[in-house]
């Protein structure tokens, strides 16, 4: 009997969880993961650039991609903002900071950030190959939607790129393809090691502040993703989540938005029957700028913080946490940790001492695990949405499948 991939992927996770727990010196398979996750970093800069690319120039008229870019962007900063709240909520809901305490001297420096106008100015590179190089997403993208406008803009003289790039984004598919073949392995060889690492005795004086976190994004997820697709997208939720789960639990293994890029496209192609225009635009935007399970962890962490110092936040302060929330996810690199990093704008925006940061800590990669998993599924609800709207949405294959 051969498992398909879904199924490979759900016993490689049993598996890992079970190994973790009962097999001494376990850890010994984490390489598997390194490989597997160097791998998917491997195709991310060609991948982006040539999508994006045959994307933005396959629309064939710049009014339309205008349109795109304007629902996109929208659907991503509604559905961030209303993470925000769910979190805090759920903060709220399950008071995860009453009865712990932190202990003297652990603290964790607030972080520096650019300003808005300067953020701005660095989506636009001054040299595009040191952006490939150094994989900067923001400035690929730029980067990539500007080769697309103009090929777009040239007409036939363009056609001889517009191909390059097309055959390219072929073969980054085909690669793609061979690299999922290996991530059961892969996802083994991260998730073992990690359950190894926590067990339970350090999980279980933190449980609250876990279960606020996932439950809050299981919640987000299923009302509002199920809300979007089923009344915009006209397709059944559970086509939905069925079709993007591959993705969402490699997003759960890698903890990184930008690093399940390749598998997000795939199954959002093949399993969801959006258009290649529409997912080559819409995903590798998603990836970078929309964080609805960060939006989450931040609102939930943020109270998680203000009740273990013992501060009770006033309702402009939690205006403040919603703003900027729902703009530090948007800035925050879809790589692990990125998020706990952001929590510290968030604590400084509303004058909350850092201190309860040490505790978030100590359980920051468990909660990433839940939050990208669920910015991995918001990527692909908007691509179903913004599909559907465009009419870039395959129903027959839907029915067929």
């Amino acid at each position: 009997m051969r498992f398909n991939l879904l199924t490979q992927i759900l016993i490689a996770f049993v598996l890992a969880i079970v190994a973790g727990i009962v097999i001494p010196g376990i850890e010994v398979v984490a390489p598997l993961g390194d490989l597997f996750l160097r791998l998917i970093k491997f195709i991310i800069v060609p991948l982006i650039l040539s999508t994006l690319v045959v994307g933005v120039a396959s629309t064939g008229d710049i009014g339309k991609l205008g349109r795109m870019g304007g629902k996109t962007v929208v659907y991503y900063l509604v559905t961030t903002a209303v993470a925000v709240m769910v979190g805090l909520g759920f903060g709220y809901l399950f008071s995860p900071g009453e009865g712990l305490s932190i202990k003297a001297g652990e603290t964790v420096e607030a972080t520096e950030t650019d300003g808005f106008v300067q953020t701005l100015l660095n989506i636009v590179p001054t040299n595009p190959i040191e952006s490939l190089v150094t994989g900067n997403i923001l400035q690929i993208i730029f980067f990539a939607l500007f080769i697309g406008i103009a090929i777009t803009a040239l007409g036939e003289k363009a056609k001889p790129v517009f191909h390059f790039f097309d055959a390219f984004a072929e073969i980054m598919y085909k690669i793609t393809g061979w690299i999922m073949r290996v991530a059961p392995f892969g996802i083994f060889g991260l998730i073992a090691p990690i359950v190894a690492q926590y067990g339970m005795d350090v999980l279980m004086p933190l449980m609250k502040l876990i279960l606020a976190v996932a439950i809050a994004c299981i919640v987000h997820a299923v009302v509002v993703y199920s809300i979007t697709v089923k009344t915009i997208g006209k397709m059944s939720p559970l086509k939905f989540f069925k079709g993007i789960f591959p993705a969402s639990l490699v997003a759960f293994s890698t903890c990184s938005s930008s690093g399940t890029l390749p598998i997000t496209i795939k199954n959002t192609k093949e399993n969801l029957g959006v258009s290649e225009n529409v997912s080559s635009f819409v995903l590798p935007l998603g990836a970078t700028i929309n964080m609805d399970g960060t939006a989450i962890y931040l609102g939930v962490a943020t109270l998680f913080s203000a009740q273990v110092l013992g501060y009770e936040l006033t309702f402009t302060q939690l205006l403040m946490v919603i703003l900027t929330g729902a703009l530090a996810s948007i800035g925050t690199a879809g790589v692990p940790g990125a998020g706990f990093i952001m929590l510290t704008m968030v604590l400084a925006s509303i004058n909350l001492p850092l201190e309860a940061l040490a505790l978030v800590a100590g359980v920051d990669r468990i909660l990433d695990m839940f939050r990208t998993s669920v910015n991995v599924t918001g990527d692909a609800s908007a691509a179903v949405v913004v599909a559907a709207t465009e009419g870039e949405l395959n129903r027959q294959e839907l029915k067929a499948s």
